[in-house]
């Protein structure tokens, strides 16, 4: 209904519903949640990606340059967060969807006098995949305005942008199911750090919602609405944020 990634819903969800439900440390839980949310993306990713390349969205130096970049900052995004404390993970995730919210609410798409080049967009894929990955999210919210500030054509950024959410969903994913598969305290049914019953259930679900959620948001003021959703995703993280000192 918004155009943004499940994640930054998913995430919260999960890391809630795994310690309350399944008696894991919330500290410990955020990790299962990033993982978890992220492996849902595949999907959808892939999905997206071919509708953007049936509309010739997909620009091939664009998504060469980003890819790369962005495959290496989701394998290091989810390397770190495999290692990072637990609490310190947290943190992290509420103080990184408070900035995505504001970005959100007060963010403009302007464009700058500077052009794109291949490096301009190795860079823009690392710090993409970087944040998603620890952050559980496809990376469009991130990805599109940097693309945009040096000049890439909006759709082309909409484009590279989707397909961008495959390469993280895949490398991040790949790389937290490495990271802990051998760790014994996980709970049953995960591979990895992704738990499975909860990315079948997010993926199953969400095939069937997704399409109304488009639908409504033909009829909606979706830019007011996002703004209020972004303000929902401040309380929340300050709530996660105040958490940290229990």
């Amino acid at each position: 209904m918004l155009g943004i990634g499940g994640g930054l819903v998913a995430v919260p969800v999960l890391t809630y519903l795994l310690s309350d439900v399944l008696g894991i440390s919330p500290f410990s839980a955020i990790t299962i949640a990033i993982a978890t949310s992220l492996s849902t993306i595949i999907l959808t990713g892939l999905s997206s990606s071919r509708a953007h390349f049936k509309l010739g969205n997909l620009q091939r130096d664009i998504i060469l340059f980003c890819g790369v970049g962005i495959a290496l900052g989701a394998t290091l995004g989810a390397q770190t967060a495999s290692v990072l404390d637990g609490r310190l993970l947290k943190g992290i995730f509420a103080g990184l969807v408070i900035l995505v919210a504001l970005q959100m609410i007060f963010g403009k798409k302007k464009a700058t006098e500077f052009t794109y080049n291949a490096f301009i967009l190795v860079v823009a894929g690392l710090i993409t995949g970087f944040i998603s990955a620890l952050m559980g999210i496809g990376g469009g919210a991130i990805l599109v305005p940097l693309l945009v500030l040096f000049n890439v054509d909006i759709r082309k950024a909409i484009g590279c942008a989707a397909f961008s959410g495959l390469v993280i969903a895949l490398f991040g994913t790949a790389n937290y199911v490495y990271t802990g598969w051998s760790l014994p305290d996980l709970p049953a049914y995960s591979l990895g750090y992704v738990y499975l019953p909860a990315a079948i259930g997010i993926v199953a679900t969400s095939v069937f919602t997704a399409p109304y959620g488009a639908k409504f948001g033909q009829n909606l003021d979706t830019a007011k609405l996002k703004k209020v959703f972004a303000v929902l995703l401040v309380i929340v993280s300050i709530r996660m944020l105040i958490g940290l000192s229990e």
